[in-house]
């Protein structure tokens, strides 16, 4: 049965994304605290990345689903793991890296590219398995769906940087510990919902 573009799909769609997107924002809010002096373009190209993966994540989820179903299946006990090693990761190098001495205590350390990259598909590799959730709707509602969750997702992480962002002005020193911490306790929290 086809999917009606209806109110009822919209507001499903959002729901999800709100959701998915929910470990981004909060990886977005350690990001705010470790790079208290970002700026808006920086802040949206964040955002536009994590929303990338939220998108990308639930249509390879659908391709999956009418492709190679068996295989995905078989990936898919790998997804906490992968999550929890990656969060920890990133995280426990942010925490070690406050405690190493800096010439300038007024820097404003930046999330690196690579790091942005392991960030976003950790917190949205979870959502593949969507791709199971949507696998009866037709491509065009599939994709319209999934262009939903990445425009909530990249709303809901420019508001986790803004609010990270003025928290780790006040907090200096200790956001980096802060962030580090919220990063390994998501991956944890990730890894324990996929078991």
């Amino acid at each position: 049965m086809p999917v009606v573009f209806n109110a009822l799909f919209f507001i499903n769609s959002i729901l999800l994304g709100v959701g998915l997107s929910m470990d981004a924002f909060s990886v977005s809010l350690a990001n705010g605290l470790n790079e208290p002096c970002m700026k808006k373009r920086r802040m949206c190209a964040i955002s536009g990345m994590y929303a990338f993966f939220q998108a990308l994540m639930p249509m390879t989820g659908w391709v999956c689903v009418h492709t190679v179903v068996e295989y995905f299946t078989a990936f898919g006990k790998f997804i906490p793991w992968i999550a929890l090693v990656l969060l920890s990761y990133i995280g426990g190098k942010m925490i070690y890296e406050s405690f190493r001495p800096s010439e300038d205590e007024a820097k404003c350390s930046a999330v690196t590219l690579s790091v942005l990259l392991i960030q976003g598909v950790a917190t949205s590799i979870d959502a593949l398995s969507v791709g199971f959730t949507i696998a009866d709707y037709r491509f065009s509602a599939a994709l319209v769906c999934s262009l939903i969750i990445a425009a909530v997702t990249f709303v809901l992480c420019f508001t986790g940087l803004l609010i990270g962002r003025k928290a780790g002005t006040k907090l200096s020193g200790h956001a980096e510990v802060i962030g580090g911490i919220i990063l390994i306790a998501i991956g944890i929290e990730i890894f324990i919902k996929g078991l």
